[in-house]
């Protein structure tokens, strides 16, 4: 995977985004604490900012966090796929 510099979507360099060969985006979260509703929100902001620039580009989270079960029912019925970083 690579990294991608999130200037190029008019997100905050602090964001963490990498591309794998097929051309999905993920935005990398790695920390300890749990992630919550508010960062939901933040996320679905990120995945809508991304989405103007490249619509037919699939966005997925990676994160090592736990994920509240409210958050997680929220970003699945968005179609944002949360997967396990590693």
């Amino acid at each position: 995977m690579k990294n991608i510099d999130p200037k190029k979507y008019n997100l905050s360099s602090r964001i963490q985004l990498q591309e794998n060969s097929f051309g999905c985006l993920f935005i990398i979260i790695d920390r300890k604490s749990r992630i919550i509703m508010k960062d939901g929100l933040r996320i679905l902001k990120i995945v809508n900012t991304i989405k103007q620039v490249e619509n037919n580009t699939s966005i997925s989270v990676l994160t090592s966090a736990p994920i509240c079960s409210k958050t997680k029912l929220f970003l699945s019925e968005s179609n944002i796929e949360i997967k396990v970083l590693s």
